[in-house]
């Protein structure tokens, strides 16, 4: 199985980093039919901030409004999925770099049953000539 790379639409927001915060977020979405392809929360100067990437970005959006969220407007982001092997994410990585274009973050798991999924980000500025580089539709 190829992998399979395209973009997709996310959007972040900041919260408070205390026990509970993801959990109160994630079941407020589901509470209202969000499903997403992926989700991801780190540290950040003090606070956390959460990356929602949604199937659905209508209904996200509507269920972020309804919920108060004060998320970020749309952002691109891009979601590769394949085969799980040695190297999986090394090959996206490297047709990046020659094509000079630096890759801002990575989050890469194997899925299971020999499967992979990843997120990763460049600068809004590169998101076209990434796109082309990668084949990502």
């Amino acid at each position: 199985m190829a992998t399979n790379i395209r973009k997709t639409a996310y959007f972040s927001m900041r919260t408070p980093n205390r026990s509970g915060q993801g959990a109160r977020l994630l079941n407020g979405l589901a509470a209202h039919g969000v499903n997403l392809l992926a989700f991801t929360g780190f540290p950040n100067a003090g606070r956390a901030q959460v990356d929602f990437i949604p199937y659905d970005v209508t209904k996200f959006t509507r269920a972020a409004r309804k919920l108060g969220l004060k998320v970020s407007k749309r952002k691109t982001v891009f979601l590769a999925q394949g085969a799980d092997k040695a190297g999986a994410v090394a090959g996206i990585c490297s047709k990046l770099a020659r094509a000079g274009i630096n890759m801002v973050a990575m989050d890469a798991v194997a899925a299971g049953k020999g499967r992979y999924g990843a997120i990763f980000w460049v600068k809004p500025r590169d998101v076209a000539r990434a796109s082309r580089v990668l084949r990502a539709r």
